[in-house]
Parts: C-alpha cells; structure tokens; sequence
C-alpha cells in the first residue's frame, strides 16, 4: 500500500501550532473526520491516546508518527500537522517536533497500520524530503511530494541476490517506526558505500526477510540494531556488532565502516556484549523488568475491575452466583500475577527456553512453596516472582552456552529435554531452599507492616508516593510508585493505590485549574489546552501536565509534587480504598468512599493551581 493510497489534501494542515502531543492529536483526528474517515472521532483520539501511554510515537528528527487501530475508523487514512513553532516534548533526539502523520487504521484492518507505518518510516528517512514538506506551499503540493518520492522508490530496479557480507537485525520494544527506520538507514548507508547488505526487520507483524543459516555462515559481520531480545544463538562465532535501533538510524554509516574494517568481536553467545558497561546493563535490566511488568499489569487491571465489580453489585442484591463468578475470576487473575511476570523477565533474558522455568519459578513464588508443610507456606509474591524470572533467564543462558560442545545429534535431546530439565529443576531448588523462606518471611513482615501502620505513619507513606507520581509525569520514578501501589493493591492494601493513582491525576488537573482561574501566567495556547489537561487528569494521565513542567520546571515540579502528596494523605486519611490500578474517576463507583476521594483530588489539585498561581509571574510582567 502507498501513502497516497489513504492520504487526502483535506488531512493536510500546514503551519499549525499545538501546545501538546494530546492536543496535536486532537487537531489531526479532526482533520481525519473531516475527510469522512472516522465514524467518532473522540472514541478514536482517546483510542489514539490509549497507544501513546504504551511508548510515545515521537521518531527524532522532528517527526511523530502517532497511529491506532479503532473500532471509530470507516475507512484508513493519514492526517499530517506541520508546527510553526515546533512543539517541545520529549524525543529520542531531543528536536522539537516540527511534522506529525497520525495513521488511522480499522480494528479489522490486520498489520495495515504497521505497513503504512513502515512505509511511512522509510520515506521520511530522506532529509531532504522532510525539509521539502516542511516548505510546502499546499496541501495538494504536500501530497504530490510523498507520491513523487513514492513513485521514486517503487521504480529503483531491485537489487540482485547475491552473497552479503554484512547482515543485519533490528527491532525495537513495539516493533513499528524505529525497526523500520534503522533498517532504511541501515540500507541507505550500504548503497552509499556500494556495499551489499541484508536487514532482517524483527516488527509488530513478524519477522520479515530472516536470515538464512547459509547467509549467516557466509557473512562478515552481523549488526543488530535492536532495543528488545532477538534471537542471538545463531551468530555464535560471527563478529557482532551490538547498539540500540536508536544508533542504527544514527551512525548506520559508522556501523557499516566498522563493519568493513572487521572491527568487531566475536561473539560466543550468553555473555553481555558490554558487560563492561554497567549503566549499559542497568538499562538492560530495566528493559527485562518493564517487559514483565507491562504482560502482568493487564492481569492486575482487569482482575482488579472484576472484583470490584462483584463488590458493587453485591451492594445492590444482584444474584449470588453471578457475584461469585466474577469474583472468582478476578482473583484467579491476581494468582497468575507473579507466574505472568517471572516468565516474561525470563523470556526477554533467555527466549523462549526461559519462558517455561520463569512461569514455574513465579508460581512457586506465589505458592510460596518450601520443604515444610503447606500450612506454613508464605507467598514471597513480587520479591520471589522478580528473582525467578532474573535467575530462569540467566540460568537458561548459561545453559545453552554450556551445551554448544554438545554433538549436533543431540540437539533435539538439548532443546526439548536437557535445558527444560535441567532450568526447571535448578529454578525451583533455588526458590523452594533459598528464596522462598526468606522473603516469605519479608513478604509478611511488609504486609503485617502496612496493616498495623499507624495514623501518621500510613499517611506519611502515602504523601510520599503521592508525591513520587509527580516528579517526572510517567518517567522512571513514577513508574516505581505505580508499581509500589499495584504490590500493595495485590496485598489488598487498597488504601495506598488510591493514594498512588490520585497522586497520578493531580498534576494535570491542578494544571488546567491555573490556566482557568490565573490566565495571564500562561499563553493562550497553554489554556486552549485546559479542557484536555481536565480530561486527562481524570483518565489518570499524568502526562497532561509534562509540557508546562519541561517550560517551567522550578514551578511547576513543586506544585505538583505537594499538591499530589497532598491528595495521597487526604485519600488514606480519609479511608479510601481503589480496587484497580488503573481508570481514575470512571472507577468513582467502585471506589470505597467516592466522597473522600473526590474532595482529597480536589483539595489537591486546588493547592497545585493556587502554588502555580503564586509562583508564576504574570506574562506582562
């Protein structure tokens, strides 16, 4: 498919401005339903919004490429913004956003979205024609752009298959525009140097033009490009060249120069590429967590709903059986938490042979099974669900690195017997002996901590991660809290998730308030995005208020940071409890004591705006 396909002069707007990504979207989606392509157009921005919390769209070299598929899309299409000012956020390069293309795709549409994006990805690789666009007189001058530079490609004769002695890997964490981009790069660079090069593209779709065992054998050098696992143990003995999908789209042509001096290690498999780097490794582990975390959060949300869903139409004399159903459900979705997260730490550590002994080292880790008898059993839950998905990964690793001397008749008897064994059996010595009797005994020390916390003990922890939610709007910090709030929530601590997600929606509420009652401390572009900031704020969004902080950190932070530590003591003093982690007030019915929890938002976000009002200056001035 070709962007000129789905792209209409009418979804072109040039020279726009937009003080938010959410507000930028909101402009595109309405270009979209002005071309006839959406049937509900905030069903498909919220949609479009939904995506931007699983990793922001934004490429570097000031483009975005927002992009979901929705049930509120007729027909597929592609809206495009130009910025006059660009929109400062937060990218890979750290460039201002100067070009968005929001791709709208059927929920029935299959990959359609991914290959548009693709496509997408590969043409705006080309400085040049970005920088043409940019300068568009028109829209139709816009769009007669993209299908010359379309018309451009589709005519480049294909390249005869020969031997490559360089190949290539890239993927990155969602699988969509970086994957594509460094893979364009990747090709770019080679056809500059009139070197051969083949790039297996690991994206949402699957993995396209994989590389051959003959090829592998016969190449000089591998480079993967790669920000998630892919498949290594094929390029045992190969010179490797290991850097992020973000470096492949940078320095494709300082890659492929090393490539071609032989200036690589060889790689033996299992150990680090750069074990020497230990922020390197940091982030590594971080990659591993998040992609547990991120399979385990849906387990918690929708078990979460569940039963409290079961606790409210309880309260209305809804039939028993029904009730307990949904109960049922809900808390079998809470057992399989911890497995869940233990086997995706192991299976983005070791691959799929690691998936296996991760899940049975978190199930034993919930079970909090030892030697003694059950009754003295103690859940080690998230503590001994992280050590069994860490040690199954690496102890996976080490196995197959171990077993290469074996014969290849063996193989078969390596794969499907000996590493499963033997992972299997070494991860649940390791829990039943060593790390289940420990922190089962932590586990319901922390437990029994928070239950018997006093007054100002409880409310001093929960101001804290109230507080912790607002100091960098989704960052890193604030993913620890959450996570902080969804242990607790699994412990049936209810009290510190609400203070946890009330923290989260204080920071764009309070923001939309100062904009409304102190005008002239903010732009007008700033209070056209007041509406949006409420909306998000009561999503629990708390990115909403990430572009005032960025433009006034000093003030902003603050504000925030004691107006969502505010909320969070209220929510506790005030008995609140939220039995999900996720949805902010559409979860007010199911909230135990919906009162409090609205008056503890509103004391907080109140203190944000009048702290805001207080410490900004007035424009004029």
């Amino acid at each position: 498919m070709h962007i000129t396909d789905i792209l209409q002069p009418c979804c072109v707007e040039l020279h726009g401005q937009a003080d938010s990504m959410p507000q930028a979207i909101h402009r595109l989606a309405g270009l979209l339903a002005a071309g006839g392509n959406l049937t509900d157009a905030a069903a498909f921005e919220a949609d479009v919004l939904a995506r931007e919390e699983l990793g922001a769209t934004c490429v570097g070299g000031g483009l975005a490429i927002p992009h979901a598929k929705s049930a509120a899309v007729r027909t597929a299409g592609v809206a495009v913004l130009t910025l006059d000012p660009p929109l400062e956020c937060s990218t890979p390069d750290n460039v201002p956003v100067r070009m968005l293309f929001l791709i709208a795709a059927p929920a029935d549409a299959n990959d359609l979205h991914v290959q548009v994006l693709g496509e997408l990805a590969t043409l705006l690789l080309d400085k040049d024609l970005c920088a043409r666009l940019e300068q568009a007189a028109s829209p139709e001058a816009f769009c007669a752009l993209i299908a010359g530079q379309e018309g451009a490609a589709t005519s480049r004769p294909p390249e005869p298959a020969c031997h490559c002695a360089v190949l290539a890997v890239t993927a990155c964490p969602t699988g969509l525009a970086h994957t594509y981009l460094a893979a364009e790069a990747l090709q770019q660079a080679a056809r500059q140097r009139g070197m051969r090069i083949k790039v297996e593209t690991n994206g949402a779709v699957g993995v396209n033009q994989r590389l051959t065992e003959e090829e592998i054998a016969e190449a000089d050098c591998i480079i993967v490009a790669a920000d998630r696992a892919v498949s290594m143990a094929r390029f045992v003995g190969k010179r490797l060249i290991s850097v992020s999908a973000r470096e492949g789209i940078r320095d494709a042509g300082a890659l492929l120069d090393r490539a071609a001096r032989h200036d690589a290690p060889v790689y033996r498999g299992g150990e680090a590429l750069r074990a020497n780097d230990w922020r390197e490794l940091g982030r590594e582990a971080y990659r591993h967590l998040m992609s547990g975390i991120s399979h385990m959060l849906p387990f918690v949300v929708a078990g979460g709903v569940l039963i409290a869903l079961a606790l409210l139409l309880q309260s209305f004399g809804v039939a028993q059986d029904l009730i307990v159903m949904m109960s049922t459900v809900g808390r079998t979705a809470f057992v399989l938490v911890y497995p869940v997260l233990a086997a995706f730490i192991a299976y983005s550590i070791g691959g799929t042979p690691a998936f296996m002994p991760g899940l049975m080292g978190g199930y034993l880790a919930q079970l909090g099974t030892t030697t003694g008898s059950q009754d003295t059993w103690i859940s080690s839950s998230f503590w001994g669900a992280l050590v069994a998905g860490f040690a199954a990964g690496l102890l996976v690793r080490l196995l197959t690195q171990a077993s290469r001397r074996l014969p290849a008749a063996l193989e078969n008897v390596k794969t499907g017997l000996l590493i499963p064994a033997c992972s299997l059996l070494a991860v649940g010595a390791l829990m039943v002996l060593l790390v289940n009797p420990p922190l089962g005994q932590f586990n319901e020390w922390l437990c029994h901590w928070l239950s018997g916390m006093g007054g100002g003990s409880r409310l001093a922890l929960a101001a804290v991660l109230g507080g912790l939610m607002a100091t960098d709007y989704g960052g890193p910090i604030n993913k620890a809290a959450y996570l902080t709030g969804t242990v607790a929530l699994v412990n049936d601590q209810y009290d510190i998730m609400a203070a946890v997600m009330i923290g989260g929606m204080v920071p764009p509420i309070g923001v939309a308030l100062a904009c409304l009652f102190f005008p002239d401390r903010f732009s007008a572009e700033e209070r056209r995005t007041a509406p949006q900031n409420l909306l998000m704020g009561a999503s629990f969004v708390t990115e909403g208020a990430l572009p005032f902080a960025l433009r006034d950190p000093l003030r902003v932070g603050p504000a925030c940071m004691l107006g969502s530590a505010l909320a969070g003591l209220l929510a506790v003093l005030f008995g609140c409890g939220c039995p999900a982690p996720h949805g902010g007030l559409f979860l007010i019915a199911v909230i135990q004591n919906p009162l409090g929890f609205l008056l503890a938002l509103a004391a907080g976000s109140m203190l944000t705006c009048l702290l805001m009002g207080v410490l900004k200056k007035p424009l004029r001035s």
